[in-house]
């Protein structure tokens, strides 16, 4: 006996996938994605470091906001005892990027003996405060580190300005050591105490780096605790992103080395050295003293990333 079929069930039966081709239509869809996906990704980091970019072009702006009303830029450190402790560069510049209501609960800045950057007062007013405009979106956050306790954490954020070429001794009132790592010192553009002038930087502003970025760190590291003077800027002894570790001299969990932190290695009584890292793939965003901004290059010489760290060196920068 003949089964007859009508013309539609035909049509119907036509019409159907089997199961290979619907395989071989995944496996194809699964190809497309994964070749699309890097071009999205690297479009993403793109998006990311212009925004990073446009930050560091703000901070560049505040400074010289700054230098026009107090006549130099922010000091390092404002030069009074604990000199780690008592302002950086962020609570200067707070009223000249759009912070003036947080810069007014930042306490005691300059001010011999007075409340530090991490006392209780200064936590619930201007160090609690997480700035969106000192962030990098290619970092992550560290919302539980220094110091704990009742009183909360201070806040990390991402960037960090140039002290120079040598090292940094935060229980001095002269900060920046003499020598380092065979670099002797040829002056920085954040410097103790008074503002410094910009026609001090005879290297010329657009050879000498302002800004530049830090990774925060993770856990109790201290690194990225721009509140804390010592770690609010970066020393040119390190190229960017260094494989050789920051160094710090105390203890293990503010110099944490394990991931996803950068290097770092503890050297008891020395001196402290961050350098500019980033989670930029190759490279760093900086900022020059003349408020120009740019990106720089793992690959960027030692020679030429020292001689854009000092500020009166005379030497004559190349190409990079």
């Amino acid at each position: 006996m003949r089964l007859h079929l009508s013309c539609g069930q035909r049509q119907s039966r036509a019409r159907a996938f089997t199961l290979v081709e619907l395989l071989v239509v995944i496996a194809i869809i699964g190809v497309l994605v994964a070749l699309l996906l890097p071009a999205v990704q690297a479009a993403r980091e793109a998006a990311r470091r212009t925004q990073c970019l446009n930050h560091l072009k703000q901070i560049a702006l505040s400074m010289h906001n700054f230098s026009d009303t107090q006549g130099g830029l922010p000091p390092a450190t404002p030069g009074v005892s604990p000199y780690w402790g008592m302002g950086t560069w962020q609570a200067a510049t707070l009223p000249y990027i759009e912070g003036g209501n947080v810069a007014a609960t930042y306490y005691d800045y300059g001010v011999a003996g007075g409340r530090k950057y991490d006392h209780a007062d200064n936590i619930a007013g201007a160090t609690g405060k997480t700035l969106k405009f000192w962030l990098c979106p290619s970092d992550m956050r560290n919302k539980s580190g220094w110091p704990g306790g009742a009183a909360g954490n201070v806040t990390y954020h991402n960037y960090g300005v140039n002290f120079g070429n040598t090292a940094i001794d935060d229980g001095s009132a002269k900060w920046a050591v003499d020598t380092h790592n065979g670099f002797t010192f040829q002056q920085a553009p954040f410097m103790t105490g008074k503002p410094q002038r910009l026609a001090l930087i005879t290297d010329g502003l657009s050879n000498t780096l302002m800004a530049s970025e830090f990774i925060v760190g993770q856990r109790n590291d201290l690194r990225g605790n721009g509140w804390w003077a010592t770690a609010s800027g970066f020393v040119v002894s390190l190229k960017p992103n260094d494989t050789s570790p920051d160094l710090s001299w105390s203890s293990t969990a503010w110099c944490d080395a394990k991931t996803p932190n950068p290097p770092c290695a503890i050297k008891p009584n020395a001196n402290y050295v961050f350098g500019a890292r980033s989670r930029h793939p190759v490279g760093v965003n900086v900022a020059l003293c003349d408020g120009s901004i740019r990106f720089v290059n793992n690959s960027v010489t030692g020679a030429i990333w020292h001689d854009l760290g000092t500020s009166a060196g005379g030497e004559v920068i190349g190409p990079y």
